[in-house]
């Protein structure tokens, strides 16, 4: 339970806040100043996407089965102008989404890419430890905050169980 107007208070609604505000971004594209034409179609792709804290998706675990499919629609398909202008619309909405996800996921993978170097071990190697959120039984650390040391000296790898684990 959260008071009015403060989603800080609760982290599931934060994080759902922003889950909902960056497929608002993703729909709206140029023209943010549309983002309320765009809400229904960012409920559905949140309540249709995945959710590991549920293990399905949030629409699934609420009616029990999947949502009604979207279809592609073909012109001249449907007689009603009304409908087929929609569907149309709704088309390009979703081209342009994906572009605009396209676009996004090449931005993200070329700022990762700047910063990454590939490393590999192998035994008999020497590498620095550096413990993020513990600290390891046998090293013992005596400062504490932001001045503590960041790495530990250097230890000889005796083991390579894979990419990420030596």
């Amino acid at each position: 339970m959260s008071s009015a107007f403060h989603p800080q208070f609760d982290g599931q609604s934060e994080v759902a806040n922003k889950i909902i505000a960056m497929y608002l971004r993703c729909f709206t594209g140029d023209r943010p100043r549309q983002w309320l034409q765009w809400l229904p179609w960012a409920e559905y792709t949140y309540n249709n996407a995945y959710n590991s804290a549920l293990g399905d998706t949030p629409f699934r675990v609420v009616y029990g089965r999947d949502p009604p499919s979207l279809r592609m629609y073909d012109s001249g398909e449907i007689r009603v102008p009304a409908v087929a202008r929609s569907l149309e619309e709704r088309d390009e909405l979703l081209a342009d989404v994906r572009l605009r996800l396209e676009q996004a996921h090449k931005k993200m993978k070329f700022h990762y890419d700047k910063r990454h170097r590939k490393l590999s071990f192998a035994v008999g190697d020497w590498a620095w430890l550096r413990l993020r959120h513990r600290m390891a039984s046998g090293i013992i650390d005596t400062s504490k905050g932001k001045l503590r040391p960041r790495f530990f000296s250097p230890y000889q790898v005796v083991a390579v169980i894979n990419l990420v684990a030596v």
